[in-house]
């Protein structure tokens, strides 16, 4: 099972082209700060301004770097299964350990074409597959009665929840029965997502203060909720500071504050206002991460 803080890795550029030197960077300074899994070219890593080079490349780099140090739960998904297969494929033959798979955004299927994507996708791929749930970008959501039958496909292994919706865990727990990891996609629930039998977090907010973020998900797993609560709340500000504006640009000029990459985003991805910069400057000096 897939457990504890895994990044959402952010995708470094330099000039409008990936800045390799700098993933590498980011993905040994993820390592070496105990983070449990990362996850390259989902939303926060940009991936619909990647090109299909770009995309191949940002996994490869982070499958070589990684070296098998932690699990790499490489994006795969689209809207197109097909897509979403060349995609799982390619992430298998580099070398990572599951797929990312979102569906649904702009076709918007209902709950049985969302079943027959994935089933398709399953059927046509080797890697497990997470599921992300997140009808806020995809505006379809998979419910929890199909991602109850999806759980019975053989390498459906887990979901990256980002509905906002706390039951979720308790409800599909109730109906999955399997071993499954369930993630949360939002770092400010996450704490109350465990509470309901939720195992960790694809987390935004670990691409910029991993150690701490390990330390909230390791209070979780050992049974401390009233500690994890309690760094939950130290960390409030900067996880709230980091989506004032659309991700990734808030954790992109984060990560530039400590050096590890530039703050340049894509279009439509927009530079941040002063004031933005400012609070999360703020955020980060109060955590003394700056």
């Amino acid at each position: 099972m897939f457990q504890g803080a895994i990044t959402a890795l952010i995708t470094p550029f330099s000039n409008n082209r990936l800045d390799e030197d700098a993933l590498r960077r980011i993905v040994r300074w993820q390592i070496d700060s105990g983070i449990n899994g990362l996850v390259p070219v989902g939303t926060t890593g940009e991936s619909p301004t990647l090109s299909e080079a770009e995309h191949k490349r940002v996994v490869e780099i982070t499958v070589e770097e990684n070296n098998k140090s932690v699990s790499i739960i490489a994006g795969a998904g689209s809207n197109n299964p097909i897509e979403a297969v060349e995609y799982s494929n390619f992430a298998a033959q580099a070398g990572a350990d599951a797929a990312l798979h979102v569906a649904g955004y702009y076709n918007r299927p209902n709950q049985r074409g969302l079943y027959a994507h994935y089933e398709y996708v399953h059927n046509n791929t080797d890697l497990p597959i997470v599921i992300y749930n997140i009808p806020p970008r995809a505006v379809v959501g998979v419910d929890v009665s199909t991602m109850a039958e999806l759980a019975k496909l053989e390498r459906v292994v887990g979901v990256k929840d980002a509905t906002g919706d706390l039951t979720r865990p308790i409800r599909e727990r109730a109906l999955i029965q399997k071993p499954f990891s369930f993630l949360s996609g939002d770092d400010v629930t996450a704490v109350a997502y465990n509470v309901g039998g939720g195992n960790g977090c694809i987390s935004v907010t670990s691409n910029i203060a991993p150690k701490q973020v390990v330390e909230l998900h390791r209070l979780c797993r050992a049974g401390d909720f009233v500690a994890a609560a309690a760094l939950q709340d130290k960390l409030f500000a900067l996880h709230s500071s980091l989506f004032i504006e659309p991700n990734p640009a808030g954790p992109k000029y984060a990560m530039s504050l400590l050096g590890l990459c530039s703050e340049e985003a894509r279009l439509p991805m927009m530079p941040l206002q002063d004031s933005t910069k400012e609070t999360i400057r703020n955020a980060m000096k109060a955590l003394e991460l700056i």
